[in-house]
């Protein structure tokens, strides 16, 4: 189940309930703010669509939703962070693109940190496909390799 909410005192509740019925706590991500409080977290095991969002790029940087203080702290916490490639499939030619150049820049703050990632949702592909796609994107082939295995 992923949580999805826009106030982090209801996201905490779900997340320890969650967390006593011994699921896995994927958590949808929304602004900054709300963001680095999830991953000081160490019951979240998952952080989703961080790219997906409506901030603008900055001129000299992209707003992935992810930066390496947040890369940092999530391998610090062990929460790995997920790529979510069903959501893709819905956008425009214009916004894909933002949102592909977006996953390309956390793929390289991971790679930066040694921060987990996954491809989500996980059994919507097979792992060739899982691979090839995270290799197009910047990722190395061992990263690749656990983004589809975990």
């Amino acid at each position: 189940m992923i949580i999805v909410t826009s106030t982090i005192n209801e996201a905490l509740k779900k997340i320890k309930e969650s967390k006593k019925r011994g699921e896995r706590v994927i958590v949808k991500a929304q602004d900054s703010d709300y963001n680095r409080k999830i991953v000081e977290n160490k019951d979240v095991d998952i952080i989703v669509d961080l790219e997906f969002h409506t901030r603008k790029d900055s001129m000299k940087q992209r707003d992935s939703g992810l930066n390496e203080v947040l890369a940092n702290l999530a391998k610090e916490n062990n929460i790995a962070v997920g790529i979510n490639v069903e959501d893709l499939k819905k956008l425009g030619k214009k916004e894909k693109a933002r949102v592909i150049a977006r996953m390309m820049q956390n793929i390289l703050l991971c790679r930066k940190s040694g921060c987990k990632m996954i491809l989500f949702p996980e059994n919507k592909f097979n792992k060739i496909d899982g691979m090839s796609f995270l290799q197009a994107l910047g990722s190395d082939t061992k990263m690749a390799k656990k983004a589809v295995s975990e």
